[in-house]
């Protein structure tokens, strides 16, 4: 979701592109305490900025951008700026926002992988060490082979599964 904050009367127009450009629902903030507000209660992946508007407060621009979570801010200068203009900044910030996430969502399968792949060892290596004692009655040495065997199996699912991630 965009968040585009602007006093212009020509905002819903500016809304309504857009949306038809980056098929993304546009919501619309007259004032930066309007848009802190909506930083607040809602997520959007983009905040474009009347830059006219944070130059002139600079204390509810700051504010503002304190509540921006994961949205990447846009400033842009209504004044000299189209349409045009407007589009094709939000639409580098989107593939910006696309790409963070798309690295954010490696990062975190790579330490998944790291994380489950040293806990799966340990277990295969306690079951197979385990499995080398011997005085352990017939059942015991059964289940643990058999815990092994799920141990390996579980290995296998986790590489499978977590490469899709």
């Amino acid at each position: 979701m965009i968040l585009l904050v602007t006093p212009i009367e020509s905002r819903d127009t500016c809304a309504a592109s857009l949306k038809e450009a980056t098929g993304e629902p546009v919501v619309t903030a007259e004032t930066l305490a309007e848009a802190t507000t909506l930083l607040r209660t809602g997520s959007y992946t983009i905040a474009v900025f009347d830059q006219h508007l944070a130059e002139r407060e600079p204390h509810e621009t700051d504010t503002a951008f304190e509540h921006l979570g994961s949205a990447i801010p846009v400033q842009i200068n209504f004044a000299i700026s189209g349409l045009e203009r407007l589009v094709r900044e939000v639409r580098l910030a989107l593939r910006r926002w696309k790409q963070e996430q798309a690295i954010t969502r490696e990062e975190a399968s790579r330490a998944l992988r790291g994380e489950f792949n040293d806990t799966v060892t340990t277990l295969l290596l306690d079951c197979e060490l385990a499995l080398d004692v011997e005085g352990f009655p017939e059942k015991v040495t059964e289940l643990l082979a058999s815990a092994l065997e799920t141990a390996q199996k579980l290995r296998a699912q986790l590489e499978a599964g977590l490469a899709i991630i």
